[in-house]
C-alpha cells in the first residue's frame, strides 16, 4: 500500500487545473489543450483509483492510504486523511464519472473552455478531499470548496435562468454549512480534537448529540437535498450545462447522503434513533412529491431532475431504518444512482443538442432517427425505475428489507418509487422516443462514436452492478456491520451480511 497514491488522486485534478489557467489565452487552441489536459488528467486519476481499489483490503480496520500531517497541532487539528470501504466507493465514483463529464462538454461548452475544464478539475479535487477527510476542520474546507467551481458551471454556461439558479445553490448551501460550523466548533470545544476517528469514538451526551445532530441535518439535508430543503435542486440542475448537471447530480448530492451518514447515523447512535422518526416520513414525502412534480413537467431535463429528488428520497429512507440493511442499499443505491442519473442527463443532452429543445411536446419519434441513443435510453430509464438486472434494483432490494425491520407501511410507501417512477419515465420515453415525428427531429442523426464512448462504459456499469454486485458491496459491508453491529447486535449483523450475499448472488 502506498499512502502517497491518495494524495496523487486527490491533489493531480488540482494540478491539472493549475496547468491550464497558468497555460490559457484566447483562441481555439488554447481551447482544445485545455480539454485534452482535464481529459488525460481525470482518466489519470482514474487508473491511480482503480489501483487504490484493487490494494484495499475491505477486513482491516480502520483507514487505509492514511496520512496524517500536522497543521494547527495546538489546536488539535491535523491534515489526517484516509479510506475505508465506504469513503472507497465514493472516490471511484468522482472518478469515474469525471472523464466522462469531460466528454460530454467537449463540444457543448464553447465559451471560455479553459475556465470550464479547470473547474471541472477543481471540483474533482474537493471531492477527492471531501470524501476521504479523517478531520472535520479538513472536511469542512473541502465541502465548501466545492461551492464555487459548481455555482461558477452554473452561473456562466448555464440556461437562461443561470444567475438566479447559481444563487440559490450558493445560499442554500452556504447557509446550510453553517449550522455544520457551529456544530463543529461545539464538537472541537467538548473534545479538544477535530479528529473524526477521535470524535466517532468520545461520548458526547445525549443532549448534546441531539443539537449536533440537528446541526448536521440542516447542514446536510440541503445537499441531499431532504425535503423542504430541496427549492434549489430544479433550477441548478436544469439550468446548469449537461456535464455539471452529471456532476451535481451523480456525485455532489451524495456529499449530503455521505455527510448524514458519518456525522449521523454512525456517529450520534442516542440522537439519531430520536431523529429516524422524523426523517423517515420526509424521505417518503420527497419520493411521492417529487414523483408527482415529474410528471407534471414538459421539460425533459426538468423530469430528470425531479427524477434524481424522488430516488435521494429513498436514500434518506435508508440511512435512516439504522439497519445494516437499509444503509448498504442506500450506499448502494448512491452509486448506482449516480451512474443512471448522469447518463439520463447525458442521453437528453444528445436529443437537445440537435433539436434545439428540451420540450417533450416539440419531440417525438427520436428512435426511428437515432435506434443507438434509444437502446441506451431504454436500458438507463429501466434503471432508473429498479428494473432487476440493474444496479438501482440491488439497491432498492436492500433499503426495501431495511425499511420493513422499521414498519412495514414504511417499506410500502417508500416502494412507491419504483411504481411511480416507472410512471414518469416511461411517459417521457414514450413522448420523446415514440410517436408521430415533430419538428426538425426528422433530420437528427444518431449519436457519434464520442457520445457512445461517454455513454457505452455507464451502461456497462449500470449492467455489472445488477448482476455482479458483491464487486461493490464487500468493500462497504464490513464496515457497515461493524460499526452497526454494536445498536443491531450480533443477529442484526449476520441477517444484513446474508442479505449483501443473497443479493451478490
Amino acid at each position: 500500500m502506498h499512502p502517497s497514491l491518495l494524495s496523487l488522486v486527490t491533489y493531480l485534478p488540482l494540478a491539472g487545473a493549475l496547468a491550464i489557467l497558468l497555460t490559457r489565452n484566447a483562441g481555439e487552441a488554447a481551447d482544445r489543450a485545455a480539454r485534452w489536459i482535464a481529459l488525460w488528467t481525470s482518466l489519470l486519476v482514474l487508473a491511480l483509483s482503480v489501483v487504490i481499489w484493487s490494494e484495499f483490503d475491505p477486513l482491516q480496520a480502520g483507514p487505509q492510504f492514511e496520512q496524517q500531517l500536522m497543521w494547527m497541532p495546538s489546536f488539535g487539528v491535523s491534515y489526517h486523511a484516509g479510506l475505508d470501504g465506504i469513503s472507497l466507493v465514493f472516490v471511484l465514483l468522482t472518478a469515474f464519472l469525471t472523464p466522462l463529464s469531460i466528454g460530454a462538454a467537449w463540444r457543448s461548452v464553447n465559451g471560455r473552455a479553459c475556465d470550464f475544464m479547470a473547474a471541472m478539475l477543481l471540483l474533482e479535487t474537493a471531492l477527492m478531499g471531501l470524501f476521504s477527510a479523517l478531520d472535520l476542520v479538513l472536511f469542512y474546507v473541502f465541502y465548501e470548496a466545492t461551492l464555487i467551481p459548481a455555482s461558477l458551471m452554473i452561473g456562466v454556461w448555464g440556461g437562461p435562468k443561470r444567475i438566479w439558479a447559481s444563487l440559490q445553490f450558493f445560499l442554500f448551501t452556504f447557509g446550510g454549512s453553517l449550522f455544520m460550523l457551529v456544530a463543529l466548533v461545539a464538537m472541537w470545544s467538548a473534545a479538544g480534537t477535530t479528529d473524526i476517528p477521535f470524535l466517532a469514538q468520545t461520548h458526547f451526551s445525549p443532549e448534546m448529540q441531539c443539537w449536533l445532530l440537528m446541526g448536521f441535518v440542516l447542514a446536510f439535508g440541503v445537499k441531499l437535498p431532504l425535503f423542504p430543503l430541496h427549492a434549489w435542486l430544479p433550477d441548478a440542475y436544469t439550468e446548469a450545462p449537461t456535464a455539471a448537471s452529471a456532476m451535481l447530480s451523480g456525485v455532489l448530492s451524495k456529499t449530503g447522503a455521505y455527510g448524514l451518514l458519518r456525522f449521523g447515523v454512525l456517529m450520534f447512535p442516542d440522537a439519531v434513533h430520536r431523529f429516524a422518526p422524523y426523517i423517515l416520513p420526509l424521505g417518503v414525502i420527497a419520493i411521492v412529491y417529487a414523483a408527482f412534480v415529474a410528471f407534471a413537467q414538459k421539460d425533459a431535463k426538468r423530469v430528470i431532475a425531479y427524477s434524481s429528488f424522488s430516488h435521494m428520497g429513498m436514500i434518506a429512507v435508508g440511512l435512516f431504518t439504522l439497519n445494516p440493511e437499509g444503509v448498504d442499499g442506500a450506499i448502494y443505491q448512491m452509486l448506482s444512482h449516480g451512474v443512471v442519473i448522469a447518463a439520463l442527463f447525458f442521453c437528453v443532452a444528445a436529443i437537445a443538442w440537435r433539436a434545439e429543445t428540451r420540450d417533450m411536446s416539440a419531440l417525438g419519434g427520436v428512435a426511428m432517427r437515432m435506434p443507438a441513443l434509444a437502446t441506451l435510453a431504454m436500458l438507463f430509464t429501466m434503471a432508473n425505475v429498479g428494473l432487476p438486472g440493474t444496479g438501482s434494483f440491488v439497491g432498492e432490494l436492500l433499503i426495501l428489507m431495511g425499511a420493513v425491520h422499521v414498519s412495514l407501511w414504511l417499506a410500502l410507501l417508500a416502494g412507491t418509487t419504483m411504481i411511480m417512477g416507472a410512471v414518469y419515465m416511461l411517459v417521457l420515453y414514450r413522448e420523446v422516443l415514440f410517436g408521430h415525428v415533430r419538428g426538425a427531429v426528422g433530420l437528427l442523426r444518431d449519436l457519434t462514436a464520442a457520445e457512445i464512448a461517454v455513454l457505452a462504459p455507464l451502461a456497462i456499469v449500470t449492467l455489472w452492478m445488477g448482476v455482479h454486485p458483491g464487486s461493490f458491496t464487500r468493500l462497504f459491508d464490513p464496515a457497515i456491520t461493524h460499526m452497526l453491529s454494536s445498536d443491531g447486535g450480533p443477529a442484526t449483523a449476520s441477517a444484513a451480511h446474508a442479505s449483501v450475499e443473497l443479493a451478490a448472488r
